[in-house]
């Protein structure tokens, strides 16, 4: 028998709904089917006592050394005016089922926060009055953190709210938890829309708000609200005005600081963590059912133990789905004898992520044909890398890495015409087998600074703090008429991070073995782990 649900229990359940954080709507909209929680005065006041003080000790995080100077700089990017920021709302996996909340990389970025600290959370940046000590000094902002307060074991909330309540969710850090964490003001989120409204109109010397549009739309409303109720709606601009707050923030983030390229670094270890776990598993996985995902199975693990989570889904693609760019299913079987190609990266706490990939022969010994396009692949990724140096764009680096994929390709007959016809703009006949770019930006997002302008990104000079990655493949597809049968179905890419230093490009990820004997030695040092 179903329990009973009484009018007292209806009238707490749509004051939850109310309630729910953020006052997302779909979130709001969720009825808890599962269990009904007792809402007894006599539970109440039993759950309220008999508590030990669970007061969190909070250090400030190494992160916050390091943002006041990118929030000053974003500041003095938009004058008189005020920033919001939103971390973004869990997302709904299925029903009342979340996918694991991971913060809005620009909050994450300019808060130093890592993991899921706080959904709901927003970031403001308001504007110091002109006449002020703070504006004499050169400030122009002044941060402020909005988040929930602590639902712990003094409160109600402690056992009754599922989304913020302690005995639910475990220990959070409140107001003045947040503020140690990350020398930021931090105030209630109730008093969010009071803050936003502050002076806010299309006069001269009102103040203009601009937001991270798609981050919270729950957020988003508010300001256009609050834009409209004083004077300053006009959809089409304050969408370009958006827009700009949210490309400034992506090209911020295209040189990295000490504790980011720290970071970075601990995120290439981690993965090579990774890589050593996965090949220790491969000897057994071979020819059994799902075998990617066996191997997948293996790398992830290590990205919980030793970081947040993977930085983006593991490709683990065998055989005919190497030449498959995207392949996430890894539901095939790894053959013997086949070429594995795995692209893989932990995502430490500081949400800074690798992006590594390795092709691997799967019984641990190269062909002589694996070699032959494998060392293809080898040498066109090191063109690329002498290609790029302090004042180098990523398009000296595209184009020396295609250079060598279509000699190779005129070389092994393969090419309907020259080298130099295929590389004109004209032509471009040799990316049938390597159609995608070679190189991205890397850090926070794993295609980091995707929002900055062209001229900023691709057109732009590299300069020294910028990591990167460089990964030309060759691709041949089962399907592909136009190569030789032993040809098909076979896939490389080999990809590694790169910082670029005052004195050139540093291999970040040079630990992780990639020449042909050392990955061979590699394969069976972890081959001989598993016995």
């Amino acid at each position: 028998m179903g329990e009973v649900v009484t009018e007292k229990d209806k009238e707490y359940e749509a004051e939850e709904r109310k309630n729910a954080p953020g006052g997302d709507q779909a979130m709001s909209d969720r009825v808890n089917n599962r269990s009904l929680r007792p809402r007894s005065e006599a539970f109440k006041d039993f759950m309220k006592s008999g508590w030990a003080d669970d007061e969190p000790e909070i250090e400030p995080l190494e992160s916050s050394k390091f943002t006041p100077a990118r929030l000053a700089a974003l500041g003095k990017a938009f004058p008189g005016e005020r920033l919001v920021i939103p971390a973004g709302q869990p997302k709904v996996r299925n029903n009342d089922c979340d996918y694991m909340f991971r913060p809005d990389t620009a909050f994450a970025y300019y808060t130093g926060l890592g993991v899921d600290y706080e959904a709901g959370a927003v970031l403001v940046l308001n504007p110091v009055d002109p006449d002020s000590e703070e504006a004499k000094a050169g400030q122009t902002h002044t941060p402020e953190l909005f988040v929930a307060p602590r639902a712990d074991n003094s409160t109600t909330d402690f056992f009754m709210n599922p989304h913020y309540g302690e005995y639910w969710v475990g220990p959070r850090a409140g107001l003045k938890e947040m503020t140690a964490m990350t020398g930021i003001e931090t105030h209630d989120i109730a008093q969010l829309a009071d803050a936003l409204s502050k002076d806010v109109g299309a006069e001269a010397g009102a103040v203009r708000v601009r937001v991270m549009r798609e981050t919270d739309p729950q957020i988003t409303s508010l300001v256009e609200s609050i834009r409209e109720a004083n004077g300053a709606a006009d959809p089409d601009k304050n969408a370009a005005a958006d827009d700009k707050l949210h490309e400034f923030t992506s090209e911020a983030r295209m040189v990295k600081d000490s504790y980011e390229i720290n970071e970075m670094r601990k995120a290439v270890d981690a993965t090579k963590h990774g890589f050593d776990r996965l090949l220790s598993a491969l000897p057994a996985a071979l020819d059994k059912p799902r075998s990617e995902r066996i191997l997948e199975g293996a790398f992830n693990a290590v990205s919980r133990e030793l970081g947040n989570a993977v930085g983006y889904d593991s490709i683990v693609a065998s055989g005919p789905h190497a030449p498959i760019l995207h392949w996430m299913r890894n539901t095939g079987v790894v053959k013997t004898g086949d070429m594995l190609l795995v692209d893989a990266g932990v995502e430490v706490d500081s949400l800074y992520t690798a992006d590594i990939t390795r092709t691997f022969p799967t019984n641990g010994k190269f062909t002589d044909l694996q070699k032959r396009l494998y060392q293809a692949v080898l040498d066109s990724q090191q063109a690329g890398f002498e290609a790029a140096k302090p004042g180098a764009t990523y398009s000296d680096i595209h184009h020396a890495c295609m250079r060598v994929i279509a000699e190779r390709l005129h070389d092994w007959g393969l090419l309907p015409v020259s080298v130099e016809e295929s590389l004109s703009p004209e032509g471009q006949q040799h990316r049938r087998w390597l159609a995608c770019g070679v190189a991205h930006h890397l850090g926070l997002d794993v295609h980091d600074c995707a929002q900055a302008r062209f001229e900023a990104y691709q057109g732009a000079p590299i300069r020294p703090g910028m990591i990167f990655t460089i990964e030309p493949g060759l691709y041949f597809r089962e399907d592909d008429l136009l190569i030789p049968p032993e040809y098909r179905g076979i896939g490389i890419r080999i990809e590694d991070d790169v910082l670029m230093t005052e004195n050139g490009p540093e291999w970040i990820s040079a630990g992780i073995p990639k020449q042909i004997d050392d990955v061979e030695v590699w394969m069976a040092d972890r081959a001989a782990t598993a016995k």
